[in-house]
């Protein structure tokens, strides 16, 4: 199994990843390939993949501010779960945090998320009970849609 830096060129093999992921939720534009390579250009070598015997088996979407970073759509195939892949791409997101001197980073879990929640809980991230989430929808068009 090798970790490596999400390309471009990795985006139909991942997103065909998240679609195979029961509960992943896409939204419509921010998940597009234009949009994920516009985030992608604008993190370099920060996002990356899995992969076993040549298939991609996790990615993370990792970007940062400046201060502060993100990872997102955070998965591992379900056939490749338990192998300590997640946590392998999560430290490479971390290690290359590091080197960008980026002091805090964040994962939004979905609630009902019991796999990802019980992921974060293992590897010890803090749970903050102490702030509320916000967000403004600036794209109507951009509609979440759950995999079923």
């Amino acid at each position: 199994m090798k970790i490596r830096s999400m390309l471009k060129s990795d985006y139909e093999e991942v997103y065909q990843l998240w679609k195979s992921i029961k509960g992943f939720a896409l939204r419509v534009v921010d998940d597009s390939k234009d949009e994920v390579e516009r985030f992608i250009d604008r993190n370099p070598g920060l996002s990356v993949v899995a992969e076993e015997n040549g298939k991609i088996v996790g990615a993370i979407l990792c970007g940062h501010d400046g201060r502060r970073a993100s990872l997102y759509h955070v998965c591992v195939a379900p056939s490749c779960r338990k192998k300590k892949i997640g946590k392998q791409m999560v430290y490479a997101c971390v290690e290359k945090l590091k080197k960008e001197k980026i002091n805090k980073i964040s994962i939004i879990a979905f609630t009902r998320n019991e796999i990802g929640n019980a992921f974060w809980n293992k590897l010890e991230w803090t749970k903050r009970d102490d702030v509320f989430y916000y967000e403004l929808s600036l794209n109507e068009s951009n509609q979440t849609k759950i995999v079923e």
